[in-house]
């Protein structure tokens, strides 16, 4: 992470904050101000980044590749890169003797937040010869204690509730400030236990991982939590912000007991402002390859992204190449079929600039019929993060085909300037 915090301020993305600032609303408050990553140099005495990743730019740096071809990386990449054991790592440097969550700049973001929280942790798990790597809210509860929300039916929550059946404790880690590659890859839907392969694929480098003394296996990282998830004790988590910028509700989540603080001299903490341009980002674009692939199964897919007005989660735009006249509508199908928590989608011909919504909004007005362009979609799952869903999380959707009618294609054709 310190080599591509480097890299970016080398290019003038970063914004040094210099002056001390709060934990408590003042550094996430300058965050959501500030455009592209934040850098503080004193959150109470302690160094932070915010925004990492808060742009598609960041990402396109991160991935090596040019902006537009994002969709096209993600989309090639199997998660069968090499990952290797090794003995030592920088993230030991400092064992803290006492476990204090406190010493860390863990943030509070918004008004009525229900405590701190780490919201860029990743929450690897080891049971029974399965593992996995997430990140997941964690609620600071106490110096030595968390509250973590786990969703159901995704992998942490599918071991806990393993090991709960047990009466097992769940050993866990939690990463902070590794090589943003494997924060990346951690949000991305893979099968179990193939995160860190899938990160390796990414950067085209071996991932390196070391054990800790409950023996999960983790990334070098600025900052490791070692603990457990108990097997019985729930507290009262939230509230807090998610990606729709509105709070989520509260609900009894397990308990983390925290063990052991292993971390690099002057660790750098890594913290994601909820429903900021980082949280979307994480949240959106792993979703955007499985769009891309199943529209490709359909037609000829070119691009997809899910919007920022969308919370990066809620609305896409896909591109598509028409070749016959219900191309449209089949990749509008696609799309929900992909990522059931869409709610709109737009799609659009080769000469729609995806990433601007004035043009989108310009092929919705100029090639759109109501009556035969817009499928309504009735009583089907949406998502949970949707203010306006049903109670039993159902939703009505809505696929707008904006393409060009091909027999009367050149009325749509777009005036240029000559060279």
């Amino acid at each position: 992470m310190r080599e591509f915090i480097e890299q970016l301020r080398s290019n003038g993305k970063i914004t040094d904050i210099r002056q001390s600032v709060s934990r408590e609303f003042e550094a996430p408050r300058i965050a959501k101000k500030t455009p592209g990553p934040v850098f503080f140099h004193d959150i109470e005495g302690k160094k932070a980044i915010m925004n990492l990743l808060g742009t598609r730019d960041e990402l396109a740096v991160m991935l090596g590749v040019p902006r537009d071809m994002i969709i096209q990386k993600l989309s090639e990449v199997q998660p069968n890169g090499e990952v290797v054991i090794v003995s030592g790592s920088p993230t030991m440097e400092v064992v803290d003797e006492e476990v204090d969550l406190y010493s860390l700049p863990i943030m509070k973001h918004f008004a009525k937040d229900g405590g701190l929280y780490i919201t860029a942790g990743i929450v690897v798990s080891e049971y029974e010869g399965s593992m996995n790597a997430s990140i997941h809210r964690l609620m600071v509860l106490d110096k030595d204690k968390l509250a973590a929300r786990l969703v159901p039916p995704r992998h942490t929550y599918v071991l806990h509730k393993k090991a709960a059946s047990k009466v097992d404790k769940l050993p866990i880690a939690i990463v902070i400030g590794a090589d943003p590659v494997i924060t990346f890859a951690s949000t991305t839907r893979v099968p179990v236990g193939t995160e860190f392969h899938y990160a390796a694929a990414l950067r085209g480098a071996p991932v390196e991982l070391f054990a800790c003394s409950n023996g999960v296996k983790v990334p070098h990282a600025e900052i490791v939590l070692e603990g457990y998830i108990d097997p019985v004790e729930r507290v009262s988590e939230g509230p807090f912000v998610d990606i729709t910028g509105t709070y989520d509700e509260i609900r009894p989540e397990p308990v983390i007991h925290i063990t052991k603080i292993i971390h690099r001299k002057d660790p750098i903490y890594h913290g994601i402002l909820p429903a900021g341009p980082e949280h979307l980002l994480m949240m959106g674009v792993p979703y955007e390859p499985k769009i891309y692939r199943a529209v490709s199964e359909v037609t000829t897919a070119k691009n997809v992204v899910l919007t920022e007005g969308g919370c990066c989660y809620l609305h896409a735009v896909v591109q598509i190449e028409k070749q016959t006249e219900g191309d449209g509508k089949n990749a509008i199908i696609a799309a929900f079929a992909s990522h059931t928590s869409l709610k709109h989608v737009v799609v659009v011909d080769e000469d729609i600039d995806i990433f601007d919504p004035k043009d989108v909004e310009f092929a919705i007005a100029t090639r759109v019929k109501g009556d035969m362009d817009v499928m309504i979609i009735t009583n089907v799952r949406g998502s949970s993060l949707d203010p306006r869903g049903a109670p039993d999380g159902t939703t009505t959707k809505i696929g707008i085909d904006a393409t060009k009618v091909l027999k009367q294609v050149e009325i749509f054709e777009r005036a240029k300037m000559p060279e």
